[in-house]
């Protein structure tokens, strides 16, 4: 029972070293190398059952069975060389007909193996099992056997020689590829003697160590910097996009919110007012009275500046409010909460301080203010109006003075 020690071992071996690959399905194996890696290990994994079987079988002297599992060793062993050959050249990800050569190899290897095993259960052409359950390999097996290990050699020395064009590759990576095809050649050529030893799921188990030490993990930590890369040009292209929505929203001269912004404010606004989300808020209108005037005496340098005061102005003012530049001389400002609640005392606060800045001979702004009246108005607009016409009335107040 000794022989099916090894293959437990194996088993145990790689399920723990391997878990996140062969026990979850995480993002990583949606990439088609990790996929196909993912696969071979399956593979193994069943291979390293089957010896164990093998070994219960061949120990109790149970030939059926043992004929039987011998059978699905042999193709377990074909596919293992199926999917390595697929992983060595996915990995290697050299498009070239070498590369190709390997894959249809592998696959034909596999076929041609299966067939023979078929042709087998008439015809003992690759290995019998004898009346007293002892195996026996026939001529064919030790030439297919001979041609796998040619074909895993042929994968070494492309390992190599890829390794050797590619000035900049990883060289330990491809050292350790091209090692797990010579570890494998080594002990199926030993096994040519020595069937009844267990040399190549020990080969399988060095191999896939070997993978996971000096390939696998480097491989995860490569992609884990590839996640990095990729979510930080997402949140760069996130920032870029918000930073240009804020551009697109908001006024270059004063820094407030533009028109686009007051119109995409009142849309929100109305469809609240249809849903009866909102009763309480007010608008509040201004204009700058002698902009036109002093862009004309003084200059355009002296008008902006000018705007730029007056928004201070509003916003200081009106601080816990958004305030809108709407037009060249034109602010509207949404009042809400305690804005809304302190509305009379900041109209007085504003209309005082600009009754002074007239009587001082210093700009202006006209401001008209208007509530919201629920069931009267049906959107925000209707507010804007009202507020707007105050704001003349306020204009010409101001003018006169």
């Amino acid at each position: 029972m000794y022989y099916c020690t090894i293959g437990m071992l194996a088993i145990l071996v790689l399920i723990i070293e391997n878990h996140d690959i062969v026990l979850r399905s995480g993002k990583k194996q949606k990439v088609t190398v990790w996929k196909v890696y993912r696969r071979f290990l399956y593979a193994v994994l069943l291979y390293y059952a089957s010896d164990v079987v093998w070994g219960i079988f061949e120990y109790f002297k149970l030939r059926v069975p043992l004929f039987i599992d011998t059978v699905i060793y042999f193709i377990l062993m074909s596919v293992g060389v199926l999917f390595w050959t697929k992983y060595a050249v996915a990995y290697l990800d050299e498009k070239n007909a070498f590369g190709k050569f390997l894959v249809y190899a592998g696959r034909i290897f596999f076929v041609v193996v299966t067939l023979l095993l078929c042709i087998n259960m008439f015809f003992p052409i690759m290995f019998i099992v004898d009346e007293g359950s002892v195996y026996h390999a026939s001529p064919v097996r030790y030439v297919m056997l001979v041609v796998q290990i040619v074909l895993l050699l042929l994968i070494s020395v492309y390992a190599f020689a890829y390794m050797v064009m590619k000035k900049d590759a990883p060289k330990n990576r491809y050292k350790t590829m091209a090692l797990f095809g010579m570890i494998m050649s080594l002990f199926l050529f030993v096994q040519l003697w020595f069937p009844y030893l267990p040399l190549y799921s020990v080969a399988y188990m060095l191999g896939t160590c070997l993978l996971h030490t000096f390939v696998v993990n480097d491989e995860k930590e490569e992609y884990k910097i590839r996640l990095e890369e990729a979510y930080e040009r997402e949140r760069q292209q996130y920032e870029e996009l918000k930073s240009a929505r804020a551009a697109a929203y908001r006024d270059p001269l004063t820094g407030v919110k533009n028109k686009t912004a007051y119109v995409e404010m009142e849309e929100i606004i109305n469809l609240r007012i249809r849903e009866k989300k909102i009763s309480e808020f007010a608008v509040a209108v201004f204009d700058l009275n002698g902009l036109k005037d002093i862009n004309d005496r003084l200059g355009h340098e002296k008008g902006d500046k000018f705007i730029k005061d007056a928004c201070m102005v509003i916003c200081r003012c009106f601080k816990h409010s958004p305030v809108f530049r709407v037009g060249g001389d034109e602010f509207v400002a949404f009042l809400e909460r305690s804005d809304y609640e302190n509305r009379i005392e900041l109209k007085k606060s504003f209309d005082s301080k600009m009754d002074l800045q007239t009587d001082e001979n210093m700009a202006v702004i006209a401001m008209g203010m208007s509530d919201f009246v629920e069931g009267e108005d049906l959107c925000l607009n209707d507010v804007f109006i009202r507020a707007d016409e105050r704001m003349y009335i306020r204009k010409h107040e101001l003018k006169n003075k």
